[in-house]
């Protein structure tokens, strides 16, 4: 259950539901001896045993500081006030119960195994194997010395070094899984920044390619189609700008953005309004309708994408429909902002486009797929062609309100 943790928060996560076991655990004998005190004692009021049950009392309470704060200081006071608790108890039962019997070394094992149990609080595990050493050396010669104050002899309690054998064993299997879960963490963890290098690599691919498409590619039929002679000032403008971003890598940024970043655009700052802006200026008549305000719910990566990619399907209605007019609809919901660009042009069918047409593919899907956004092309030969965009808003997007959709 460990294994998704990181590395500073694993070990931590493991000792202490380790030691809240112990201590419940701990907590347990005590009372279990606490209620077989009291019940002897109902059962026969002549055998005084309320000073056992009273002996018990403070260490339900440096158990319960030990659980909450496992600190060196409560673990050193739960032991030094244990000891004698556990040897006032011991020699109450011893005492009161002659011959002592099953129930009595009952009693005595549940005290001592759990002022053992204090040692699987601590937070390593040499620490925790030490306490507990140091916790079944108290308890048992508590134990020996109320017996041989008042016996005359020792009498073995093998239960305490049984359960201490286990604690300890438990312990070091926990240490060697340990190194088990280092490995396996980090492969998961190799596996993890992998896949987000590659998603990071198809990212500034998928971005590279609408780039090239965008500037390189359409310089370059432009050039093919421009009459023989010297070449248009505007077209060498353009050129010049675009190799100048391609070569300072601002494209980078576009593919780069935070998933997480909470800057957000309105309609007069967005990236969508730019791209309408610039295919104005190539004398295509966009009437732009919808909620512009829908726009601000996009994240930086949606405004980033979504502007370049309503460009190029102007761009192509320019191109390719024979009209020079198209209508930009944007429409906003509680998950996404859709943009729907048509024109009444002369329409194609998207299976049959040549290999050569990249700008559907590469400047619109692609730039949409980045952002988990999706499109859809209808087009109809003679009657025109539709396209909607589709970009998820991001989560901590502003509410969409009656004013905003109308």
């Amino acid at each position: 259950m460990s294994i998704g943790l990181p590395a500073h928060l694993r070990k931590e996560s493991v000792s202490r539901a380790f030691a809240r076991a112990i201590n419940t655990v701990a907590f347990i004998c005590f009372s279990l001896a606490f209620v077989g005190v009291v019940t002897l004692y109902a059962g026969d009021p002549s055998r005084y045993l309320l000073p056992a049950a009273i002996a018990l009392i403070p260490l339900f309470v440096t158990i319960t500081l030990v659980n909450r704060y496992r600190t060196v200081f409560f673990t050193v006071a739960h032991l030094v006030i244990g000891g004698p608790a556990v040897y006032w108890f011991s020699l109450t039962v011893i005492s009161q119960l002659q011959p002592v019997g099953v129930v009595g070394h009952y009693l005595l094992n549940l005290v001592g195994i759990a002022l053992m149990l204090v040692g699987g609080a601590s937070r390593t595990v040499g620490w925790s194997i030490l306490w507990c050493t140091v916790g079944l050396g108290v308890s048992q010669g508590a134990v020996a010395l109320a017996s041989l104050q008042w016996q005359g002899y020792v009498h073995p309690h093998p239960a305490p070094v049984v359960v201490y054998v286990a604690v300890v064993a438990v312990l070091v299997i926990l240490r060697l899984s340990q190194r088990g879960v280092r490995r396996v963490q980090s492969h998961l963890h190799r596996a993890a920044r992998d896949d987000e290098f590659a998603s990071l690599r198809y990212g500034i691919e998928a971005t590279s390619a609408a780039v090239m498409h965008d500037t390189v590619l359409g310089h370059l039929a432009a050039i093919a189609n421009a009459p023989f002679g010297a070449m248009n000032p505007k077209l060498q403008r353009d050129i010049k700008r675009d190799l100048e971003v391609l070569v300072g890598e601002e494209w980078l940024s576009e593919a780069t953005l935070d998933s997480t970043d909470s800057v957000r655009h309105d309609w007069q700052n967005s990236a969508l309004l730019a791209a309408i802006t610039e295919v104005r200026a190539l004398e295509l008549v966009v009437e732009v309708t919808g909620d512009l305000t829908a726009l601000s719910r996009l994240d930086a990566r949606g405004d980033a994408a979504l502007g370049p990619a309503v460009k190029q399907c102007l761009v192509n209605v320019i191109k390719h429909s024979g009209v020079m007019q198209a209508e930009v609809a944007i429409f906003g919901s509680d998950h996404e902002v859709s943009v729907l660009v048509v024109d009444a042009g002369k329409g194609f069918n998207e299976a049959e486009t040549g290999a050569d047409r990249l700008g559907l593919r590469q400047s619109v899907r692609r730039r949409i797929e980045i952002v988990s956004g999706t499109v859809h092309v209808w087009s109809t030969p003679e009657l025109g062609t539709s396209v909607m965009i589709r970009v998820p808003v991001g989560e901590d997007a502003p509410a969409l309100t009656a004013s905003a959709i109308q």
